[in-house]
C-alpha cells in the first residue's frame, strides 16, 4: 500500500508540474484575454458576439478557443447552484499526514458533489468544497475513519455569501464591452426549481463541457432541440445553472495561491467580505460557520506579492481578529470538473 501511494504521489507531482509547464508555455495575447473575459461574462456567448466586441473575425475567436481548450488551458464549466435546489454548500478542512493527502484527495475528487479540491500547507492539509444532497452526509461521516486523517472541520457556506464576479487578472474588457455580452440577471425570487432526470443528464453534459452543442445535449437528454434550448434558458433565468471559466493562474503569470481563513468581528463581517470581493487578488470569498467566519482564495504573482497583499491589503481591513494563511501546493479538482482518473 505504501508503494502504491508513493507511486501515485510521484505521478501526481509530475502531472502538476506538467500542467503548470503547459500553462506557462502557452502564449496568451490580448485577443485570448478578451476571449477568456468574455466567457467569464457569459460562458455560452456566441463567438460571433465576442468577435464583434473584440474587432476580429468569428473564425479567429473559434480558432483561439479550440487552441486554448485543446492545450488544457481553458475550460468552460456548467455548474448547478445547489442553494436553488435546496442543497447546502460546505467547505471542508482535512488535516492529514503527508502520505495520506494524495489518496484522500483522489477519493474526494471522484465524487460528483465535490469541487475546488486543493492540497495545502506542504501536503498536510486538504481543502474541499462540497455540495451534497440533504440525505448524503457520507463525506463528513467517513473521513475521520480513514488512515492518516488527523482532524476534520466542516464550515457551511452561508446564503448571502460573496462570490466575486471576477478574478481581477482575467479582466480585460471595458464596461461597455461587458454590457454587450452580459445576459439579464437571473430571477432569484422564483420558487425552488425541481429537476427532472433529463435535467440531471443535461447538467452532467454541461459540467463536462459548458459549451456542449444543442445536438450533444439532445443526445444526452432525449429531448428535442427546442425543449433543450427552452429548459437550458429556464435553468439559467432561475439561477440554477451558471457557467464558470477554469484557467490555470500560471497561464496568466500568477504562480502563488493561498486559502485565507479569517476570524472577523460580526459587526464588520459584511463590510470585510465586500472589501475582499473587490480585491484584484481574490477569486473567491464566502461567509462561513465555525471558529473562523470568512474564507477567501487569493492568487498572486509570487510569494513576495502574497506577502505584500497580506501585510498591506488584508492588514488594513477593520474588524479582522486573525488570519490563517494556507499556501496551495496544487489543485486536484476545479469547479465541478472531473478529478483524477480512477
Amino acid at each position: 500500500m505504501a508503494l502504491s501511494v508513493h507511486i501515485c504521489g510521484q505521478v501526481w507531482g509530475y502531472l502538476a508540474r506538467y500542467s503548470h509547464a503547459v500553462a506557462e508555455s502557452v502564449t496568451i495575447d490580448d485577443v485570448d484575454r478578451g476571449l477568456v473575459h468574455a466567457l467569464k461574462v457569459d460562458g455560452r456567448v456566441p463567438f460571433s458576439a465576442v468577435a464583434e466586441v473584440l474587432g476580429v473575425s468569428e473564425h479567429t475567436i473559434a480558432r483561439r478557443y479550440r487552441r486554448l481548450r485543446g492545450n488544457g488551458v481553458l475550460r468552460v464549466v456548467g455548474t448547478a447552484n445547489g442553494l436553488r435546489l435546496g442543497y447546502r454548500s460546505w467547505t471542508i478542512r482535512i488535516r492529514c499526514t503527508p502520505d495520506a493527502a494524495v489518496p484522500i484527495a483522489a477519493a474526494l475528487a471522484r465524487r460528483t458533489d465535490t469541487y475546488w479540491i486543493h492540497v495545502l500547507s506542504g501536503g498536510t492539509e486538504i481543502s474541499c468544497n462540497c455540495q451534497p444532497s440533504s440525505a448524503d452526509q457520507l463525506l463528513i461521516e467517513n473521513l475521520p475513519r480513514r488512515r492518516g486523517v488527523l482532524g476534520v472541520s466542516a464550515h457551511e457556506l452561508l446564503p448571502g455569501s460573496f462570490h466575486p464576479p471576477r478574478w481581477g487578472a482575467i479582466e480585460h474588457l471595458g464596461a461597455e464591452q461587458r454590457a454587450r455580452l452580459r445576459r439579464p440577471e437571473p430571477d432569484l425570487l422564483t420558487e425552488q426549481v425541481v429537476l427532472e432526470a433529463p435535467d440531471h443528464r443535461m447538467l452532467d453534459g454541461l459540467r463536462a463541457d459548458g459549451r456542449a452543442t444543442y445536438a450533444e445535449l439532445v443526445r444526452a437528454t432525449g429531448w428535442s432541440q427546442s425543449t433543450v434550448a427552452r429548459r437550458l434558458d429556464h435553468l439559467r433565468r432561475t439561477g440554477v445553472l451558471t457557467f464558470d471559466v477554469e484557467i490555470p493562474p500560471a497561464a496568466l503569470g500568477y504562480r502563488v495561491e493561498a486559502r485565507l481563513w479569517m476570524a472577523v468581528q460580526p459587526a464588520a463581517l459584511v463590510a470585510t467580505a465586500e472589501s475582499l470581493a473587490g480585491h484584484r487578488e481574490v477569486s473567491f470569498v464566502a461567509v462561513t460557520t465555525g471558529p473562523t467566519n470568512l474564507v477567501a482564495q487569493v492568487i498572486c504573482h509570487d510569494s513576495l506579492d502574497l506577502y505584500r497583499y497580506l501585510t498591506e491589503e488584508v492588514a488594513g481591513l477593520p474588524g479582522v481578529n486573525s488570519v490563517e494563511t494556507a499556501p496551495v501546493l496544487h489543485t486536484v479538482k476545479g469547479f465541478h470538473s472531473r478529478g483524477p482518473a480512477e
